[in-house]
Parts: structure tokens; C-alpha cells; sequence
């Protein structure tokens, strides 16, 4: 069952068309990695499944949850579709005046209205998965960066989504940070969180992915599951690419 599906998008910035009728259909408890060069539209498509850009045109469905891009909605409609979904951003996000617990709360009691000492419970909760149960009282500026994205994990947690979209999760961090972020990625995996990653991190793809898709030039050029994207990819760009990236 698709939880995710993508038919059709387009997306203009001025003169440029980033997204050029993307197809994209994600299945529950699937966990696709998006690749791709630089300008390929690979973000521009994540933050468009998460309306936080708005496609001119196209249709996008998460849950049963549809808006046919281009057209007016309602704001209870798009509240309605982004209510399945949670964003874990590159620049982690956070509000600085925040300290950790209270990031993790601000999506139940501001978008669920949960009860501020429920929420502080949920939130403990979330950050103990996450590995920072020490770290409730923290403000941003006194974490590392990989401390950071993991409460920007437990944030999108909070939410009780049915899928979560990544920005490139580790790209903003030293190397060394990057797996204690890629680990909390791989459990949300194994307890079958539906997961759409854009990302670089080719070990990630080929350990974890179910299916990896490539991005050029504003469209989809090749998917597949990892064993034949990486060992046998059949377009020539996608060969150009992986020769790139893992010398």
C-alpha cells in the first residue's frame, strides 16, 4: 500500500524548472533514498511532498490525504495532508530560546494540543530513544551537532507521524557525528517508520534503503533496490555519478 505517492510534480523557481513531472510512489514502512548531483531537484522535491514549496502542478497524496497542486485548498486541507508527515531539516531548526525537552513539545501542545505535562512526559520519552535523556534542559547552543539532530528527530517523533521526510541529515555535520545520526535513522527503520532520505551518504543507501533513486536534471532517471542501483545502474549518468562518489 503506497502511503506516499508523487504523480506528476512540477516546480518553477522564476525562469527555472526544477521539478520537471516527477512520479514517485512510496509504500508503508518503505524506507527510499533520493540521490543525485547538485540542482538535480532532489531537495526541491522533498520539501514540495511536504508543501513546504508549493508545486504548480501535479497531485500529491499521503494517507489518503490529496491536493491536486496548482489549484486553491482550503488551509484545513493542507493541515490534513502535513498531519501525516514530519521534516527533519539539514540546519537542524530548533528554536534557540528552547531548551531540548522544550523543542520536542512545541508540535503536541501547539498542533495536537496535548497537555503541557503530557507532552513534557512524551518528550522525556523521545529524547531517552534518541540517546539524550540527559540532555533535557539543554539549550541548543550547548549541544553538538549531531546532539541537535537528534532532537530535531525526537521533534518530528513528537508528532506521530506516519512518515518522515530527511534533508540531508548529516550534511551540516562533522564526519565524526554522522553516525550517531545515521544509528537513531537505522532503529526508526527496524521498528518500520516509513522513511524518504535525501542524502549523499551512500553507505546509508546501500545498508538501509529499500529502494535508492536517482535525480538529474529535474526528474527521476533510475530506482531500484540497492544491490542492482549500485552493482549494475543501467543509465550512464547514474555510472558517471557512483564513480564520482566512491572514489
Amino acid at each position: 500500500m503506497n502511503i506516499v505517492s508523487v504523480k506528476g510534480l512540477r516546480k518553477r523557481f522564476g525562469d527555472l524548472e526544477v521539478l520537471k513531472g516527477v512520479d514517485l510512489d512510496v509504500k508503508r514502512g518503505e524506507v527510499v533514498v533520493i540521490m543525485g548531483p547538485s540542482g538535480s531537484g532532489k531537495t526541491t522535491l522533498i520539501r514540495c511532498m511536504n508543501l513546504l514549496e508549493e508545486p504548480e502542478r501535479g497531485t500529491l497524496t499521503i494517507c489518503g490525504a490529496q491536493i491536486v497542486c496548482g489549484c486553491r485548498h482550503p488551509a484545513r486541507q493542507i493541515r490534513e495532508l502535513r498531519r501525516h508527515s514530519a521534516m527533519v531539516f539539514q540546519q537542524f531548526n530548533l528554536f534557540p530560546h528552547m531548551t531540548a525537552l522544550q523543542n520536542v513539545m512545541e508540535g503536541p501542545v501547539s498542533a495536537r494540543r496535548l497537555p503541557r505535562t503530557e507532552a513534557a512526559e512524551l518528550g522525556r520519552r523521545l529524547l531517552a530513544r534518541v540517546g539524550l535523556a540527559d540532555k533535557c534542559d539543554c539549550y541548543p547552543a550547548k549541544l553538538s551537532g549531531g546532539q541537535k539532530q537528534r532532537v530535531a528527530i525526537a521533534r518530528a517523533l513528537a508528532t506521530e507521524p506516519e512518515v518522515i521526510f530527511f534533508d540531508e541529515p548529516t550534511s551540516a555535520l562533522d564526519p565524526e557525528l554522522h553516525a550517531e545520526v545515521l544509528q537513531v535513522m537505522q532503529e526508526l527503520t527496524r521498528e518500520g517508520m516509513t522513511i524518504v532520505v535525501v542524502t549523499h551518504e551512500t553507505a546509508f543507501a546501500r545498508e538501509v534503503a529499500d529502494r535508492v533513486v536517482f535525480m538529474d536534471g529535474g526528474v527521476v532517471i533510475e530506482q531500484g533496490h540497492p544491490s542492482s542501483f549500485f552493482a549494475a545502474p543501467d543509465h550512464p549518468r547514474l555510472r558517471a555519478f557512483l564513480r564520482l562518489a566512491t572514489s
